[in-house]
């Protein structure tokens, strides 16, 4: 009998750098946390895929000349099949013959009613596809760096656009000292080159990604204001002030660079007042980005968020694009951590259950 491969991998949210990581050379904190995607793999008589989360049950798909056709006019295959793909093509480039296999995932990202909290579910999803194929396919263990530009390549063939931090969280975990690839660059390279391999193994100028840990003494806590954001309405108002009033901009990743900078340097140095200092002078930057682009990244369900961490002692800020979704909060104590969320959830923000997971994605053992 076929031994079924599971595979986790985390969901994100963004800490600081948001918007400038659009921006080629910028950094930004992103972190993995403790929801997920699951994907269960195993070969079989006959492909078909299974989508838990939306009742689409053993939809059968081939996979001919490196080309995955999934057989249905759902939408929500689109990141499925882009990563089944890109994840063939590799293989075929590599001499892996492929055999029919079951697919089946399931997230835990979003909530049971079908709300979203921003925590990259599709980068996750692409993610988990990406390293289940591997997993069952290669003959040898993947590498992270292979997992990672090969979901990286689907998310952006997918969507065209996105800077990779999510799919950076769901692969490598932890907190991360990221810079994109710029999903420009990448689409072009993908559509110059000959094989995926060759993209694969060139350099990918802009990218770099380092592992940090966020100190033992510094408590981490999330909150989610009760209204979904959409990140594309707002990076497009972002992008349009960045060709209308290109000074502005330029401030703004000037200043964004520096708090982003300092937030880094409270990490490596274990320092909670450097750390405190970043996040708060990056809210700052990220307000008056909003205010001079028109666009509500600071809400006021999330200012209420950041002015009552800040009242406990600790920073706040929105996360990713804002506008609605989560903002967080870094404590200076249990005590602390544990009273905001409280005063949050007096104050109408919904406090979620979510700590910092330290493994990208990964197989689960044991599973019968």
């Amino acid at each position: 009998m076929n031994k079924s491969i599971s595979i986790k991998a985390p969901g994100k949210l963004m800490i600081a750098g948001e918007y400038a990581v659009l921006h080629p050379s910028e950094h930004l904190a992103v972190l993995a946390v403790n929801r997920f995607v699951y994907a269960d793999i195993k070969k079989s008589a006959e492909s078909s895929l299974t989508l838990s989360d939306f009742q689409l049950e053993n939809i059968k798909f081939t996979i001919e000349n490196k080309k995955v056709s999934i057989y249905t006019d759902n939408p929500r295959v689109s990141f499925v099949q882009k990563a089944m793909t890109i994840a063939s093509t590799y293989l075929q480039e590599k001499g892996v013959a492929l055999s029919p296999f079951q697919l089946t995932i399931r997230s835990e990202l979003d909530d049971k009613s079908g709300i979203k909290y921003g925590l990259g579910s599709s980068a996750a999803v692409v993610t988990s596809v990406i390293t289940a194929m591997l997993k069952l396919f290669l003959p040898e263990e993947p590498s992270k760096d292979l997992i990672f530009r090969l979901a990286a390549l689907s998310h952006v063939i997918a969507q065209k656009n996105g800077s990779g931090a999510d799919v950076a969280a769901s692969t490598y975990g932890g907190i991360l000292n990221y810079a994109s690839f710029q999903a420009e660059w990448l689409l072009e390279e993908y559509n110059k080159s000959l094989s995926i391999s060759s993209l694969l193994e060139s350099d990918w100028t802009y990218f770099s990604v380092e592992p940090l840990e966020i100190p033992e003494h510094i408590y981490f806590c999330v909150g989610w204001t009760g209204k979904a954001a959409s990140t594309a309405e707002l990076v497009d108002k972002v992008l349009q002030l960045k060709l209308e009033k290109p000074k502005l901009f330029e401030e703004f990743l000037e200043n964004s660079r520096a708090a982003v900078r300092t937030f880094f340097m409270g990490l490596k140095q274990s320092d909670e007042s450097l750390l405190y200092k970043g996040v708060k002078e990056n809210r700052k930057v990220l307000a008056k980005l909003g205010r001079d682009a028109n666009a509500p990244i600071e809400t006021p369900m999330l200012a209420k968020l950041c002015d009552l961490a800040e009242e406990l002692g600790g920073a706040g800020k929105p996360s990713g694009a804002g506008g609605g979704d989560c903002g967080i909060a870094f404590m200076p104590t249990k005590e602390k951590a544990e009273q905001l969320l409280k005063v949050w959830e007096e104050n109408g923000i919904k406090p979620l259950s979510i700590k910092p997971n330290h493994s990208g994605a990964t197989e689960i053992k044991n599973n019968n």
